[in-house]
């Protein structure tokens, strides 16, 4: 699936349509700056997150409550240098777990995350393109 989102306006109803069509398990991918953390932050916004959504970049994992869903695993592997670091953080429980798990900056795991559907968010003509590609 893809979309053309042409202002934030739209960024909503995208990341509706994104939970509609995908896993739990979702690893996101673009440029720094793409607008990664944002669409996140509109997803949590639809699961009824009640917490503050922000970038793990310094802490690696933000765990999130939804009134509706329970846990939501918020991952930002930027900073990650060796794939060691993010199997001792117990990665794996996480993904294993039934809780959604979102994913920013996954290319260092791409092996723990070859089941999890991914979502490519790319900058256009000022418009963000976003590809939704489901592991089936």
């Amino acid at each position: 699936m893809k979309w053309v989102c042409k202002e934030l306006s739209q960024i909503d109803k995208i990341s509706s349509e994104i939970l509609m069509l995908s896993k739990k398990k979702i690893a996101f991918h673009g440029n720094m700056g793409v607008g990664k953390t944002t669409l996140i932050k509109s997803i949590c916004k639809m699961l009824n997150v009640i917490d503050v959504v922000k970038s793990p970049t310094f802490s690696i994992v933000n765990e999130y409550i939804s009134e509706i869903n329970g846990k939501v695993y918020h991952f930002d592997f930027y900073r990650i240098i060796d794939k060691q670091e993010v199997i001792d953080i117990g990665v794996q429980s996480y993904f294993d777990s039934s809780a959604y798990c979102f994913v920013e900056w996954p290319t260092m795991i791409n092996d723990l995350t070859f089941d999890f559907d991914h979502v490519y968010i790319e900058l256009e003509n000022n418009n963000r393109i976003i590809k939704l590609v489901s592991h089936d």
